[in-house]
């Protein structure tokens, strides 16, 4: 039996083509324990945009937030040559794509007004999704539709893309905000 080789982060030069690639598989623009519907349900949702008014928008964000998995994950990063916790991250993705500055925090990211939403079956591409706990809100991503959400997660990896449904996501979802209505 041959083994697959281990995953490598994309190569600069490759990473447009690739979220471009991402970005049409996802179909553009389109609290602990609680009882949501299994990826596989998610993933059939049509993909949303926020508004009318702001597709084009949301299509930016989703673009941006793809076109950086692989970025190193690095503790207070905010830029792609410097790498990306959680809040740099999403703050990045909306500056370039949204023309929105944000705070460096996910406590204070999720103080900010907005629309929340509090089942993910009612998330569009583009919105922020929380996650926490017991002590409150500890981290941040760009939803970008069919269950799925891009993050910075920990130290050590790299920017990615993860099923919101999966084990952990789905314990710690908190809610989601929509910031482009």
């Amino acid at each position: 039996m041959r083994l697959a080789a281990p995953l490598r982060p994309l190569s600069p030069s490759l990473r447009p083509a690739a979220a471009l690639l991402l970005l049409l598989l996802a179909g553009c623009a389109g609290g602990p324990h609680r009882r949501e519907p299994p990826a596989s349900v998610l993933a059939n949702l049509p993909a949303r945009a926020p508004s009318t008014a702001n597709a084009q928008v949301a299509n930016d964000v989703l673009f941006h937030a793809m076109a950086l998995v692989g970025t190193p994950y690095h503790w207070g990063g905010n830029t792609p040559q410097g790498g990306f916790d959680c809040s740099g991250l999403v703050d990045y993705i909306y500056r370039n794509g949204a023309n929105i500055s944000l705070p460096h925090s996910s406590r204070e990211l999720a103080a900010l007004d907005g629309r929340k939403l509090t089942r993910m079956t009612e998330l569009a591409s583009g919105d922020l999704v929380f996650f926490g706990g017991r002590g409150g809100i500890s981290h941040v991503g760009v939803y970008v539709g069919k269950g799925r959400f891009v993050h910075a997660p920990n130290s050590g990896g790299t920017v990615r893309m993860d099923d919101i449904d999966g084990p952990y996501w789905r314990d710690h979802f908190a809610y989601g905000k929509r910031l482009l209505d």
